[in-house]
């Protein structure tokens, strides 16, 4: 038990480094909570028009989340690892520095996905690509790659992957509860334009 608590402790404290604030900050624009949705992550990084700035952070909260869960898996094993993967994901999304108002999860829970099992990764990867692609929906895209992972795992016969998948999808949802508000009434914004 002492082993999930340290890999929890571990995930959350990588999980919570706000990146998106780091990097808008050090680059001279001010607080990224500002503007557009006020979310710490790399699409409202791209609002601030420095697509190079929204990739780091997108590279970035991808890593640490990967980083949280390989960690705890070198040194206390897979169920410290998993633990330490949703932990992450738990840091970004209530990051303790930021009155526990941080990002929305995606970019971290898809680093978390493919240090997991990375085939699981491509596969809401994947899912993410076709529906954003069809759409040009963020949201849709990240909520359709929550679905596509648990699911995968499930159909491979992998139960404790599944519910590990599912839980890192239930934490996304929740943080998207807004957005899922706007996709059911139709007024979720399209990638380029303002936010509604």
């Amino acid at each position: 038990m002492m082993s999930l608590l340290l890999a929890a402790i571990l995930g959350y404290l990588l999980g919570s480094i706000p990146f998106g604030l780091v990097l808008t900050k050090a680059a001279g624009l001010g607080d990224i909570r500002a503007i557009g949705s006020g979310n710490i992550g790399a699409t409202n990084v791209l609002r601030t028009g420095r697509k190079g700035l929204a990739a780091a952070t997108l590279v970035l909260d991808a890593l640490k989340g990967a980083a949280a869960l390989l960690l705890a898996r070198a040194i206390w094993g897979e169920e410290a690892a998993l633990v330490a993967g949703v932990a992450a994901m738990a840091g970004h999304a209530f990051p303790v520095w930021l009155g526990f108002k941080g990002g929305k999860g995606v970019a971290t829970g898809a680093g978390v996905l493919l240090a997991a099992q990375w085939w699981l990764g491509l596969v809401a990867l994947a899912a993410w690509l076709a529906v954003f692609a069809a759409t040009r929906i963020s949201s849709a895209g990240a909520l359709a790659a929550c679905a596509a992972a648990p699911i995968a795992a499930l159909l491979l016969g992998d139960l404790r992957l599944a519910g590990f998948a599912a839980g890192l999808a239930a934490l996304i949802a929740w943080r998207h509860r807004p957005n899922i508000q706007r996709l059911l009434a139709g007024t979720e914004p399209r990638f380029g334009k303002a936010k509604g």
